[in-house]
């Protein structure tokens, strides 16, 4: 899990061109959104676009992204669970 939760940094980082960034300067538990790194809803955007390209992943329910995306180790654990195999 540890491995994924890296690896989801480093494509939020280069998805949302974050440069200024590197993984450790993300909290694993911080919200995404909001008072977190701040992203918007054209990041949420990417962010759906970038579970579908590297995942296989679909959300079916737009309403899931609040819960899905509220941090980096919630998108991990939704990624671990519903990944294409």
């Amino acid at each position: 899990m540890e491995q994924l939760i890296e690896q989801v940094k480093q494509q939020i980082i280069e998805t949302l061109n974050l440069e200024d960034l590197t993984p450790a300067d993300i909290d694993t538990d911080a919200p995404l959104f909001d008072k977190g790194l701040g992203l918007d809803s054209i990041d949420a955007l990417e962010l759906i676009v970038l579970l579908e390209r590297e995942y296989g992943i679909k959300l079916q329910n737009p309403a899931e992204g609040r819960s899905i995306f509220a941090s980096v180790r919630a998108m991990a654990e939704y990624i671990e669970n519903n990944r294409a195999k």
